[in-house]
């Protein structure tokens, strides 16, 4: 008896321990991440991610297939998050929260705006929840990108959205309508 109490102490504190690793999200193999870009009328967009790594691997067209949605980074879905209405690639976005995804291609990708939040990244299956579809620019970073990183280049009330993984760059101007 005394045996199996221990036992069950032991698988108790086993699934305490996996559980509180799975909460704290900054154990994660792929972290979360986060990138922002302020308008000058203080309106934002934040983009919340997480950030795989390379680790030696073929990224896309491997680990990632051309032609199939990605989930835009690990974990979560990715969630971007205007506090502005926008136009992304000259498609309207009202203030609110969304979350993203992407077609990679080698030549273009497409960018996926998502009415739905709040689900895992992948399988995708919320074609009718879209809200816009735009084409991203794609082209070769000069050098390899361990990380996956989504960023924001800022020029006054424009920003160009960013995601560099291995050696690819997708980019897409996204504008604060007035």
């Amino acid at each position: 008896m005394h045996k199996q109490i221990i036992f069950f102490i032991s698988l108790l504190l086993a699934f305490t321990v996996v559980a509180a690793c799975q909460q704290d999200k900054s154990k994660r193999p792929s972290p979360p991440a986060q990138a922002q870009c302020s308008f000058a009328d203080g309106k934002t967009i934040t983009v919340d991610y997480s950030s795989p790594r390379m680790k030696g691997r073929k990224i896309y067209g491997g680990l990632v297939p051309y032609d199939k949605v990605d989930r835009t980074g690990a974990n979560e879905a990715t969630t971007f998050v205007p506090t502005a209405d926008v136009t992304v690639g000259g498609k309207s976005v009202p203030a609110g929260n969304y979350t993203i995804f992407t077609i990679p291609n080698a030549d273009k990708w497409t960018l996926i705006i998502n009415k739905k939040t709040g689900e895992w990244g992948i399988p995708y299956k919320y074609e009718g929840d879209e809200l816009a579809r735009v084409d991203m620019k794609v082209s070769q970073t000069p050098s390899p990108v361990e990380n996956f990183t989504i960023a924001f280049d800022q020029k006054g009330n424009s920003c160009t959205l960013n995601i560099r993984w291995e050696n690819t760059q997708a980019s897409v101007d996204i504008n604060e309508k007035k």
